[in-house]
């Protein structure tokens, strides 16, 4: 499956009409969520929550939306608040799996975003199938794009081929608008790659070291955003921004410095995923097998001296997309065990010595050996060479 993603050339006008359908998505979200916990004082917690939310989503169609104060609602398509309440059931499917903490509200500052689909297909007759894809989108090449329930809006990127989908997502990042949709379109994999197996060793002073002897690095734009960002956050440090406990609406110098902040950050999570995404491309043509380290990033961000610098390198984040682009390249990814001495042992004669983290050369205290290697150079190598009982699958 792949996903297309365009930057939304709006007006003040387009702006204000999806900022609403963004309002509305958050509003039915927080309600929902609201009225699942209040059920649970009348029935058990462990009851079916998708059966909950349905019933929720009733009293929302058939009582809440027909109130006089909320008349409001009904200038917004249907499919956004149908769509929130499934983003609400998947949230709660996840909390209660254990891959996420339990549900909370939706907020402004977060970003806004929302989600349209085309429903209804054309039906040939009473009681016969609707005809395949006509419950989709066609979008033409160009720069235009149509959206189900509101209307067709400009994009600043063209889209060079016909395609067609049937759910549109449309965020905000800082005081840019995107939509994206998916296409139903599979790649083919590579059946060659050049480099049978490679170790990557991920570090604080090089993003990457390869077994092959390739690094990669984080650029120095990076340093210089975080720097523009600390600059702009210490002048603006006694600014009055608003509060709405208190009652104090923000000002408009202060919202200046809420969407320059924004545009601030969105710069430096760019720089990031360009960086990883080009880096895990790379890395996924060049070799089939790819091994790194099982790292436990909660830990290393635990520490303070080492919590920046793991941050701003995004292990979790390569390894998510070395992970799903196994399907993409055909790569196999191996994880080795997060105990394996692959920075302590020898790549040449197996010797394991401790060292400290301020240590950047190793150099192998046994004295047949003696060898001398870049720390993360002799750690990619023996990661490349881990024993199988080490190593797991991603």
């Amino acid at each position: 499956m792949y996903a297309i993603k365009r930057e939304l050339k709006l007006n003040k006008v387009e702006t204000s009409l999806l900022r609403g359908n963004a309002g509305f998505k958050r509003w039915v979200y927080n309600f929902g969520l609201d009225l699942v916990q209040a059920s649970w004082e009348f029935v058990d917690i462990q009851a079916s929550d998708a059966k909950r939310i349905d019933a929720i989503k009733k009293v929302f169609t058939q009582v809440t939306m027909q109130k006089p104060e909320n008349v409001w609602m009904k200038k917004y398509p249907s499919t956004v608040y149908q769509s929130a309440f499934i983003d609400l059931k998947r949230a709660f499917a996840r909390w209660r799996e254990g891959l996420s903490g339990f549900p909370c509200k939706k907020s402004k500052k977060k970003g806004d975003s929302f989600t349209v689909y085309k429903t209804a297909g054309v039906y040939p007759a009473k009681g016969q199938p609707p005809i395949p894809f006509t419950n989709r989108v066609v979008i033409s090449p160009g720069k235009q794009i149509k959206l189900p329930g509101l209307k067709e809006f400009r994009l600043k990127e063209r889209i060079d081929f016909y395609c067609s989908s049937q759910t549109f997502t449309v965020s905000r990042t800082a005081n840019k608008w995107f939509v994206s949709f998916v296409l139903d379109a599979e790649k083919v994999p590579p059946i060659i790659h050049p480099i049978e197996r490679i170790g990557v060793d991920l570090g604080v002073k090089a993003l990457a070291t390869c077994s092959d002897g390739s690094k990669y690095d984080m650029p120095v734009a990076t340093t210089r955003a975080k720097t523009k960002l600390g600059k702009l956050q210490w002048r603006n440090r006694n600014k009055t921004l608003g509060s709405k406990k208190l009652k104090i609406s923000a000002s408009k110098n202060a919202c200046k410095y809420y969407n320059a902040t924004a545009r601030q950050h969105a710069r430096i999570a760019n720089i990031r995923q360009d960086t990883t995404q080009k880096m895990t491309t790379d890395l996924s043509r060049k070799a089939y097998a790819i091994r790194i380290e099982d790292l436990n990033v909660s830990g290393m961000i635990a520490n303070q001296k080492l919590a920046s610098a793991v941050s701003n390198n995004c292990f979790y984040e390569i390894r998510r997309q070395l992970i799903y682009k196994q399907a993409h390249y055909g790569t196999k990814v191996e994880l080795v065990d997060k105990w394996y001495p692959s920075s302590k042992k020898c790549s040449r004669c197996s010797h394991i010595q401790p060292m400290k983290l301020s240590e950047r050369v190793f150099q192998c205290q046994n004295p047949q050996c003696g060898h001398i290697q870049d720390r993360d150079e002799n750690a990619a190598v023996n990661l490349e060479f881990a024993p199988d009982d080490k190593v797991r699958l991603a």
